[in-house]
């Protein structure tokens, strides 16, 4: 099986299993559960929950051991995206080639829907690590946490409102990135990673594997900010642009931004040597990501 039909299959895992996420609300708060369902349901490269399984497949689990675990970090990761659309953050339009949640349902309500999410979120991996009576998961639950709150995914949003209208130096524009993006693609990893039962050295090489690639992802990011399309993305380039944010192309131009990009996708990939074939799969999904086109 090549990688493009085992991603098939773990993206269709994570959607059948995301369509029944969310549970009936109360006929007076309809409206919640569909922008909450609007924008989870949205599609996506799934890259999180994906992640999660992949780890699972490496040390030869069942993939129910994690999925819980790596929707409710897709939730996290969506409601984080609802807020950041919103007037106040990057007041953007579209989101996924679809008008972003406030947008359609109004602030007030996308504003609800991301905090329904992230509760939401909580609630099954708690649920989860209780109903199967293990600790591991709990600890896992606390990795998620700390990586979606201040510390991690908040964080780095903090740093980067504070940073609009500024040219910040290189040390923060890598701090902020690895809070607000690579927090939350560590998360599933780590994750995982423990619920699997990985040792100490597994569960460091895989963090430092997650950690590049989530430094990969955002230089990507800002290439794509330039060179990307509203018709690929489905959202408009060059928001950070017309911010007058610092990004890795700003600070270091194009191309020198590719070749980062391509040395730290390997620096990531180098992690999972020590796996041997188990880590192929996971080497791939980084290569592809240098290649994606939104």
């Amino acid at each position: 099986m090549n990688f493009k039909e085992k991603n098939n299959i773990y993206v269709n895992m994570i959607e059948e299993r995301l369509h029944n996420i969310i549970p009936e609300v109360d006929e007076y708060c309809l409206d919640i559960e569909q922008a909450m369902s609007y924008s989870l349901l949205a599609g996506g490269k799934r890259l999180r929950p994906v992640l999660a399984l992949a780890v699972a497949e490496m040390f030869d689990k069942p993939f129910d051991e994690v999925i819980n675990f790596g929707c409710a970090i897709e939730m996290i990761h969506t409601y984080s995206l609802i807020h950041d659309d919103l007037p106040a953050m990057d007041n953007d339009d579209y989101r996924r080639g679809k008008l972003t949640n406030h947008k359609v349902f109004g602030e007030a309500m996308a504003i609800l829907a991301g905090d329904g999410l992230l509760n939401m979120a909580y609630e099954i991996m708690i649920n989860d690590a209780v109903e199967s009576r293990n600790i591991e998961k709990m600890r896992a639950a606390g990795i998620v946490a700390k990586y979606a709150g201040a510390l991690g995914m908040v964080g780095g949003q903090v740093i980067d409102l504070q940073s609009e209208e500024k040219t910040i130096e290189s040390d923060r524009l890598k701090t902020m990135h690895r809070l607000k993006t690579g927090a939350l693609i560590k998360a599933p990893v780590e994750a995982a990673a423990v619920i699997c039962g990985a040792d100490k050295k597994e569960f460091e090489l895989l963090s430092g594997y997650a950690a590049n690639l989530g430094l990969a992802f955002q230089i990507k990011d800002d290439i794509l900010d330039i060179e990307g399309t509203v018709e690929n993305m489905g959202k408009n380039p060059g928001n950070d642009s017309s911010c007058h944010k610092s990004t890795y192309v700003t600070m270091y131009g194009l191309e020198e931004s590719k070749k980062l990009l391509q040395t730290v996708t390997q620096e990531g990939i180098s992690c999972l040597d020590a796996f041997g074939d188990k880590g192929q799969f996971m080497k791939e999904l980084a290569l592809s990501l240098t290649v994606r086109d939104r």
